[in-house]
């Protein structure tokens, strides 16, 4: 067993270290976790060794490995993530931030010229509940003319947009999933100056994003998929290293609805719930209807743990939809780390980066259940680190599960 004394929440291994990191800090995204974590892997690697990450998130990863100027290929299933992943990885020259920076302007004066107006926003639930009428009519207006973009500049407009999305809305960031704020109240005349602000904003981030992008050579790349799916095309990895989604029943489609809304990713209720089905862990939406019916169609090797922790969730709250989510989230695990052997190379390395998680009170152990499906695929020298305290919790921990392939 991990020890686990005298540990803390240390910000520097979060994403609050990443925030100040050039293009690690474009977005503050829930599936992201600390380019240190990534940086101490990598730094015992040659510089010609090959990086495999199968559950990108926001390309932390990639990112850090093309820093280092070694070679990474990731996967993800989310599109929205994919663009914004290989968006972060793309080489930028001296012309191509110039044409952004001056781009950024033009926009920002084609959507001062007309207000109100009548362009288009998205089909977005309780889109209300996001942003006042001013502000959507500034975000909507932002949106038009950066449609007229394209190529590598219209991506970095995207971006400046996506961080004015959740600047200027009613979410609220200070825990560890979405909530919104009371919705400020404004005088009637005062609708143009809230107009304005958006704008100013944008103005504010494009600058953040032009001043980010410092020369930095393509090693790496985001493909679209599911990884319980092979890994057919992929080349043989030195050291698979990622941190899939914790089994703590957080939405990341959720989370991330109002920029796959406004981007054009989702434009339904039903096509975010059907994308969050097929996410490992997803329980949003009608993925949560899903789960009541599912049943598992194989057996894997941490069934008796399982089964025994499962029953005691499914008399506590919410025990008809936790039981099975639990259940559904490490067989995709055990789909995924049978598809992941077969790319690792001859003494290749795991690290999966994951937290532990509780229902009712109940503890599921995924540092320890991962390990035991690592033992029993046949990985050698399978070992648990502890690396955090994750929060106030006492139960909730942050670990390094590692193994080799023989």
């Amino acid at each position: 067993m991990p020890t686990r004394l005298t540990l803390t929440q240390r910000a520097d291994l979060t994403y609050k270290a990443n925030k100040n990191a050039g293009r690690h800090g474009w977005l503050r995204l829930t599936p992201a976790y600390s380019l240190k974590i990534v940086q101490d892997q990598l730094a015992k690697l040659p510089r010609n060794s090959v990086v495999l990450e199968p559950f990108s998130g926001s390309g932390t990863t990639p990112l850090v490995a093309q820093e280092f100027g070694i070679t990474c290929e990731a996967r993800e299933i989310n599109p929205f993530l994919v663009w914004f992943g290989n968006t972060k990885l793309d080489e930028y020259s001296g012309n191509d931030a110039k044409t952004f920076a001056s781009s950024a302007h033009e926009v920002i004066k084609a959507s001062s010229d007309k207000f109100p107006n009548d362009y288009w926003i998205p089909n977005l639930f309780q889109i209300e509940k996001w942003w006042t009428l001013p502000t959507l009519q500034a975000l909507s207006a932002l949106k038009h003319h950066i449609n007229n973009y394209n190529g590598k500049v219209r991506n970095l407009l995207d971006v400046a947009f996506c961080r004015v999305l959740i600047s200027s809305s009613n979410a609220a960031f200070n825990h560890q999933s979405m909530s919104f704020k009371a919705m400020p109240e404004y005088a009637v005349g005062l609708e143009s100056t809230l107009f304005d602000k958006v704008l100013a904003e944008f103005e504010f981030e494009a600058k953040f994003i032009l001043d980010t992008l410092c020369p930095l050579s393509r090693t790496a790349k985001i493909y679209e998929g599911d990884s319980t799916k092979p890994f057919d095309k992929f080349e043989p990895a030195d050291l698979v290293i990622t941190s899939p989604p914790y089994a703590n029943r957080m939405s990341y489609i959720r989370e991330m609805r109002p920029y796959m809304y406004w981007l054009g990713f989702l434009n339904s209720g039903s096509a975010a719930g059907e994308l969050d089905w097929k996410t490992t862990g997803g329980t949003w939406g009608s993925a949560s209807t899903k789960l009541k019916s599912w049943t598992p169609t194989d057996t894997i090797p941490i069934d008796s743990e399982l089964n025994i922790v499962c029953e005691k969730i499914l008399t506590g709250k919410s025990g008809e939809i936790l039981s099975p989510y639990v259940r559904k989230y490490f067989h995709d695990m055990w789909s995924h780390f049978k598809e992941i052997k077969p790319v690792v190379k001859k003494g290749g390395r795991l690290c999966y980066i994951v937290g532990n998680s509780t229902f009712s009170g109940y503890e599921v152990p995924t540092h320890e259940w991962y390990a035991a499906m690592m033992n029993a695929l046949g990985f050698n020298e399978v070992h648990i680190n502890t690396i955090r305290k994750r929060n106030s919790n006492k139960k909730l921990f942050e670990y390094a599960v590692c193994a080799t392939r023989p």
